[in-house]
């Protein structure tokens, strides 16, 4: 038998930490990374969130939700990190123009 938490922590906390986290390594990456391989770091930061999701996941210590907690952290860091790659090809695009 499990005993009821007395205050539940929240559940949208972990997920939007790795959205966080996730844009902030996309803009390192647009401001580090030469143009010409962005693309390629921004997946591996994408990789770097996929593994963060699943450490923040796994130290909330909770399994209701687990999956759909993990595919929501993933889904909104690559659209995160599509959005602002999208953002610094633009900008390159402008300036190169």
């Amino acid at each position: 038998m499990t005993s009821p938490e007395i205050l539940p922590r929240s559940r949208a906390a972990g997920v939007i930490a790795v959205w966080v986290a996730a844009a902030l390594i996309a803009l390192a990456i647009g401001i580090f990374v030469e143009p010409d391989w962005r693309g390629a770091w921004l997946l591996v930061g994408l990789g770097l969130s996929f593994f963060l999701a699943f450490a923040v996941q796994l130290a909330t210590g909770r399994s209701q939700g687990f999956i759909l907690r993990i595919s929501a952290s993933v889904l909104g860091a690559l659209v995160v990190m599509g959005l602002l790659g999208a953002g610094f090809a633009l900008a390159e695009l402008l300036a190169s123009a």
